[in-house]
C-alpha cells in the first residue's frame, strides 16, 4: 500500500478514526464501517491528515486561491491544512464562518481572509451536501468562486432509502448542481482495496477477511455504479 490514498486508509485504521463493526449511518443504514474525522484530535495526527489534505489539492491540479472550511470540523481542517500547504511552498490564505453573526467588532459571519478568487472548500465527509450548498452561497455572495470541494472519505454510496435509492451519490449530486470537483483524500475502493491486501499479509487480523466481505456486500447494496 504505497500510494496516498490507500496511505490515507491504513493511517485512518492506526489512528482509530476509520472503524469497523456495526454502525447506523445518518441515513439509517447499517453500515459495516464508521470514519470520525474529529478522532483526529491531536497535534501529531492533525498534522499528518493535513499533509494528506496539501498533498491530494496539490495532485489534483486544480487552480485555487484561498481556502474555506465550513463551521464547525471544517475550520480545523482549513486552517491545518492552509499550514500545511505553506510548509510545501504555497501560501494560501484561508477562511471560515461562524454559525452566528458577531454582533460587535468587525461583525459578520467570515472570520480570516476575504472572500475572494477561486476557493477552495474544505471538509471531512459529504453527506447530504448541505454545508456545501452554505459554503458555496457564502463564497458567491461575497463575490468570489467556488472552484472545489476537498474531503477526506468519500463513502461513495447512493443517496435515498431503500427502494427508492437515487442512481448517485451525494459527492456526485454536489459535484453536478455546482460544476465544480469533489476531490478526495480516500474513498470506499480504496478502503477495500486496503482490506483486501491487509487480508493477505502476515500475522494479519483474521476478523478483516468478515469485514471485507461486510463491506463488499454493502457496497453492492448501496455503492454507486
Amino acid at each position: 500500500m504505497h500510494n496516498l490514498r490507500q496511505q490515507f486508509i491504513a493511517f485512518s485504521v492506526s489512528t482509530g478514526v476509520l472503524r469497523f463493526g456495526e454502525f447506523t449511518t445518518k441515513a439509517g443504514r447499517l453500515s459495516p464501517y464508521f470514519f470520525n474525522a474529529g478522532l483526529f484530535h491531536e497535534g501529531a495526527t492533525l498534522g499528518q491528515l493535513a499533509q494528506f489534505y496539501a498533498q491530494t489539492l496539490l495532485d489534483a491540479k486544480v487552480e485555487f486561491d484561498m481556502l474555506f472550511g465550513p463551521a464547525y470540523k471544517g475550520i480545523t481542517l482549513a486552517s491545518a491544512t492552509a499550514v500545511a500547504l505553506a510548509g510545501k511552498g504555497h501560501n494560501t490564505a484561508f477562511a471560515f464562518n461562524r454559525k452566528e453573526a458577531k454582533d460587535h467588532g468587525e461583525g459578520g459571519t467570515i472570520v480570516g481572509a476575504k472572500l475572494a478568487g477561486k476557493v477552495v472548500i474544505i471538509d471531512d465527509v459529504i453527506s447530504a451536501g448541505t454545508s456545501v450548498r452554505e459554503s458555496v452561497d457564502m463564497i458567491r455572495a461575497a463575490g468570489a468562486e467556488p472552484c472545489a470541494v476537498l474531503i477526506a472519505l468519500d463513502r461513495m454510496e447512493r443517496s435515498g432509502t431503500d427502494g427508492a435509492l437515487s442512481a448517485s451519490s451525494a459527492v456526485q449530486e454536489v459535484s453536478r448542481e455546482f460544476g465544480i470537483p469533489v476531490i478526495s483524500i480516500g474513498n470506499l475502493d480504496d478502503l477495500f482495496s486496503y482490506l483486501s491486501e491487509a487480508e493477505g499479509e502476515a500475522g494479519a487480523d483474521p476478523q478483516l477477511a468478515q469485514y471485507r466481505e461486510a463491506v463488499s456486500s454493502y457496497r453492492a447494496r448501496y455503492g454507486i455504479a
